[in-house]
């Protein structure tokens, strides 16, 4: 099969596109045909969506937060 069309560092999207692409690449390291070559560049552009993935729920926490501590002021 062959490796995801975009670059190791190429922003998705929005997390949906994220995580159905990680899906994507999860599905072909899975299979049994997992072309050799490309196998670094899956894995690399996986480790970048995880970690891309991992700040937007970092900042969506931030942002959360910051509401949920305003709720305690207008008391």
């Amino acid at each position: 099969m062959t490796p995801p069309s975009k670059s190791a560092s190429d922003e998705p999207k929005g997390y949906t596109a994220a995580l159905t692409e990680l899906e994507k690449i999860l599905s072909i390291l899975d299979g049994n045909s997992v072309d050799v070559d490309a196998l670094a560049m899956q894995v690399q552009r996986a480790s970048f969506l995880i970690t891309w993935c991992r700040g937007r729920i970092d900042a969506a926490q931030l942002q959360v937060d910051k509401v949920v501590a305003g709720l305690g002021d207008d008391e």
